[in-house]
Formats: C-alpha cells, sequence, structure tokens
C-alpha cells in the first residue's frame, strides 16, 4: 500500500499556559490521519511536532517510513524551526494542510467568555492561517517543492483535494513499481515515438521488461482448444462481435489473446509496447494481425498496450489507468472546422470500459500502415468531460502534456476504429496548435472525466513538469 507522511506543528510554550489545548490540537490531528487513512493509503503519523529536537526525531522517522509525500497540519501556530528539518530531509513534496476545526467561530459567545487567558487559548486552537506565510516563506528561500489546503475540517472542497493528492500518491507507487513489455520495434520512421528508456526508467521508475515474438509463439502453440473457446466466449462477453467477423479470424484472435494472457502473467506485465510486422506468410506476421482484440481486453484489466511500440503513451495510459479514468490509445484523426471539433482515434487496442454504449469487434481488410488484416475495435468514447494525457520527450527532459475537453455526440468514422469527436473550451484551431507545439508523439491518452489537477499534482511528486493546454 503506498504510504504517505503526516505530522502537526505547534509550538511547546503554549501547552502549559493554556489547559486542553494540546489534547484538542492532537484530536484533531487524529481527525485528519483517519479521513486520509480513507482514502486508501496506509498514513506513517510522526505525531506533533513542537520544537526543532522533535522536529528531526519527525524527519528521521518518516524518512524510514519511505512516504511519497507528507501532509503538514498546522494545528497552531508555530515556529518555522520545527518544519524546514523535515522538509530538508524527506525530499519529498509537502503538503500544508491548513484546517480550521470550525468554518467561523461563534464571535458573540467567544467575545461573552470574559476570561481573556481562556479566550486566548481558544483563539490559538483556530489561528492554524498564522503560521501559513511563515512556512511558505521559509520553504521558498529554501528551495522546498510545497503546496497547500487550505479550508476546515468539514470542507469537503478541501477534502476532495486532499485525496486527490492520495491519488496522486498512489499512481506515482503504481508508476514506480510497473514492469513495462516492449514487444517487438519501433514503427520504422516513426520518430517521434522513438525514446530513451534509460530517460523513462530515470523519471517514472519503471523496469522495461525485454519480450521476444518466439515466447508469445510458444504460448499460442500450446492453447488448447477448450481454452480458444473460453477465450471465444469472453469475446463475446466484452465485445458486440460483428456477423461479419469470419469464425477463422475469431479463433486466430482468440488464439492470440490466450498467449498475451500467458506471457502478461509469466513475466508479471503492468503495461506494453508492441510493434512488428514480420515476412508475409510469417508465423510472427500472423499473430501480430491478431492481436487487437486480445489487448484490448487487457488493457481494459488495467494492463494498458500501446501499438506502434509507443512506450510514451503506454506510460500516459497507466498513468490514466491508475487514476481511474481509463486510457485509450489514440491519435489525431481529423479536424471539423463546421462543429469546431477535433477527433481522435486508432485502430485499437481500446480501454472498453469507458466506450459510449457496446465496443464492437469487427474485421479489418486491411491495417492502413501495417501488414495484414484481422479484427479491430469499433468505439467512441463516452460522452462527458475526458482529460487528454501524453509524456513528451522534449530537449530538456520529460514533461506531461495535459489537456480536458468534452467528448461530444456526432457522427464518427465507421471504418473499425476507435474514434470520438472531441470539443475544447479554447477551440478546435488554438487546441491543435497549441497542443501539438509542445512537441508530444503523435499518440496520446484518453480516459474519462477531468482530472488535470490530479496530473499536476503526480507531477510534483515525480518531480517533472506538467504543461496544460485547456
Amino acid at each position: 500500500m503506498t504510504k504517505v507522511g503526516l505530522f502537526g506543528i505547534g509550538h511547546d510554550t503554549y501547552w502549559a499556559q493554556f489547559d486542553g489545548l494540546l489534547d484538542n490540537l492532537k484530536a484533531y490531528q487524529e481527525q485528519i490521519k483517519n479521513r486520509i487513512s480513507g482514502f486508501g493509503v496506509e498514513v506513517a503519523d510522526a505525531g506533533m511536532v513542537d520544537n526543532s529536537a522533535k522536529a528531526h526525531e519527525a524527519a528521521d522517522y518518516l524518512k524510514v517510513q519511505d512516504v511519497e509525500l507528507v501532509f503538514l497540519y498546522v494545528s497552531t501556530y508555530a515556529l518555522s524551526s520545527t518544519v524546514l528539518p523535515v522538509a530538508q530531509k524527506l525530499k519529498v513534496p509537502v503538503v500544508i494542510v491548513n484546517l480550521q476545526p470550525v468554518a467561523q467561530l461563534d464571535y458573540e459567545a467567544f467575545n461573552k467568555l470574559g476570561d481573556r487567558g481562556k479566550m486566548t487559548g481558544i483563539w490559538l486552537e483556530h489561528c492554524q492561517a498564522c503560521s501559513v506565510p511563515e512556512i511558505a516563506s521559509v520553504f521558498n528561500r529554501s528551495g522546498i517543492q510545497y503546496d497547500m489546503v487550505t479550508g476546515y475540517l468539514q470542507d469537503e472542497e478541501a477534502w476532495a483535494e486532499i485525496e486527490a493528492w492520495a491519488e496522486a500518491a498512489k499512481v506515482a507507487t503504481a508508476i514506480r513499481n510497473n514492469r513495462m513489455g516492449i514487444l517487438g520495434h519501433y514503427y520504422g520512421g516513426m520518430l517521434d515515438v522513438y525514446t530513451d528508456l534509460t530517460r523513462q526508467s530515470a523519471v517514472f521508475g519503471t523496469h522495461f521488461e525485454m519480450l521476444e515474438m518466439c515466447e508469445l509463439k510458444k504460448y499460442r502453440d500450446e492453447a488448447t482448444d477448450s481454452e480458444i473457446q473460453l477465450k471465444i466466449q469472453e469475446f463475446h462477453t466484452a465485445f458486440e462481435v460483428s456477423k461479419e467477423c469470419e469464425p477463422v479470424e475469431i479463433e486466430r484472435a482468440a488464439q492470440t489473446s490466450i498467449a498475451l494472457d500467458k506471457l502478461v502473467k509469466n513475466r508479471n506485465i503492468g503495461s506494453m509496447a508492441y510493434y512488428y510486422e514480420g515476412e508475409p506468410g510469417n508465423e510472427y506476421e500472423n499473430i501480430v494481425t491478431s492481436v487487437i482484440a486480445g489487448n484490448t481486453l487487457l488493457t481494459g484489466k488495467n494492463i494498458p498496450i500501446a501499438g506502434e511500440c509507443e512506450v510514451k503513451n503506454a506510460q500516459a495510459m497507466k498513468i490514466m489507468a491508475e487514476f481511474g479514468a481509463g486510457g485509450s490509445f489514440s491519435e489525431f484523426y481529423l479536424m471539423d472546422f463546421k462543429d469546431d471539433i477535433v477527433m481522435l482515434g486508432h485502430d485499437g487496442p481500446a480501454y472498453s470500459a469507458i466506450a459510449e454504449g457496446r465496443v464492437r469487434l469487427v474485421p479489418l481488410s486491411v491495417y492502413h500502415g501495417k501488414p495484414g488484416k484481422g479484427l479491430s475495435i469499433q468505439m467512441t468514447i463516452k460522452n462527458g468531460p475526458v482529460t487528454l494525457l501524453s509524456v513528451v520527450e522534449g530537449k530538456d527532459g520529460i514533461f506531461l502534456l495535459v489537456a480536458q475537453g468534452e467528448s461530444v455526440a456526432g457522427p464518427v468514422l465507421e471504418i473499425g476504429n476507435t474514434n470520438s469527436r472531441y470539443r475544447f473550451p479554447i477551440g478546435a484551431k488554438r487546441f491543435m496548435n497549441e497542443w501539438s507545439k509542445q512537441g508530444p508523439a503523435h499518440h496520446c491518452a484518453i480516459g474519462v472525466g477531468h482530472i488535470s489537477d490530479k496530473i499536476l499534482k503526480l507531477g510534483k511528486i515525480l518531480g517533472i513538469n506538467v504543461v496544460r493546454i485547456c
């Protein structure tokens, strides 16, 4: 389970002065810990840090816990010297949690207390904001990466922001522990698709497993008749299988799908990029022209597969899948200037769980730009909000490119490909220009929902830039 850190800060001088203050602040911190734990992460709680000595103890504890990020709960005014040692040692993003106990103090009841000492204690219980500028000032001058969430304990908007941080931490863990398979080779001449695997590993922590077509062939040859019939049943469950599909093509795809499943299981693969051609009539050509259905099933099981050996896009698809948004393999198809939309799609693989209606399995008499013929996927992305993501390798390193738009109803190309119509708030022309100028490969991953804020948080955890177009 992904682990995040938590520590509260206070000022130990206050505890003897104001009875009950420390206990109340600790109770608030416990509420925060329990709420964060509910987001599916393990919380390593370093407790209340109220002097510089405890700061070093908390830093040592959280360092050993190997947290993805740390939540800093500002419980009351606290000296910045209680914060800096922790942030310096951990070297992970710090999220300053500035949550008051209540949205509004009952001023009338407060001012009627009549005891200025007691009143000061209650004020200190609610003065979380006091330290926030001081902490930000020190972090800015120290080069510490941080963000902040401001609100109150029952503020659902603030909690949604904290949950997004927890989600981003979980995705970072998943990407760092991912094993990406590479099967075959690049599509020759697609210079935009080529990438530096060492840099991909350095940035994302991904392990790359080089796979052999002969291993896939071995598993395919071992497939039994009963396994093939079960896989064909799975096709009919997952897809609307067109009556145009020849039985021999369905069986061919089913046999390859069984082999893909075994390859992924035996090599512990969490995502994959593939492409192959082979000589006409060669057994490897027979395999590679029958992979789309099986790869679509795997993609729908959170093992995203990118064609044309687009490693960068397999990374983007995995990120989207881990956020629960899907992540379908796409490229630009055409533009409709009258409707002000851009159409994107691909011949597969697709993320069937985010389809508008049933996913169709259809035959293609020719794979455009590729050898042979076989089965393909016809689907559109659910109408509604979508996010586009590309992992970009620029001259200064890797960054994430993101845009939000809408999948809208309307005519699509019935050519046996995934394709959908997308509208962007900045318009089709401006979107096309601004997206392209960032220098991504021509593929991207498309998922449902607007999650660019979560991707921005992931970028901060991974230490890479995120460029948002719209």
